[in-house]
């Protein structure tokens, strides 16, 4: 994650059916003890939850088709945050428990998380843009 100035990760909005839809995935026993489902999990306890009709326009979600940019190259990327059920790479649709998308969850555009891949690059994904999807 980023850490600007104050030493602490950027700050997170996360709907309340979000939230709760996140916290029954991650009650099933095949996550218990996952590191990246404990990670989810310390992103949701941080977060600000409100009202599905309260979150504000430009805010990461379940669903939410992502646009963002890679600060350290210039690389453009879009990607579609779903259930791990739902995952599929090569269609960009990435899971809310691979490490990026735990990342990614909460985000309003403008803010930038430092993400390294399984290849070893790091890269500084900043949101530029936010387009809702269905539930």
């Amino acid at each position: 994650m980023t850490t600007p100035a104050s030493g602490l990760p950027p700050s997170i909005v996360v709907s309340r059916r979000d939230a709760a839809r996140l916290e029954a995935l991650l009650d099933a026993p095949q996550w218990q003890h996952d590191a990246t489902a404990e990670a989810l999990l310390g992103e949701l306890a941080r977060a600000e939850i409100v009202d599905d009709a309260d979150m504000p326009a430009g805010v990461v979600g379940m669903h939410s088709r992502v646009e963002c940019v890679d600060d350290n190259s210039g690389e453009r990327h879009q990607l579609t945050l779903v259930f791990p059920h739902e995952a599929d790479a090569g269609a960009g649709k990435v899971s809310i428990l691979a490490p990026v998308g735990s990342a990614l969850l909460g985000l309003a555009v403008g803010q930038s998380i430092d993400w390294n891949t399984p290849q070893g690059r790091t890269l500084r994904l900043r949101v530029t843009e936010v387009h809702p999807g269905g539930h």
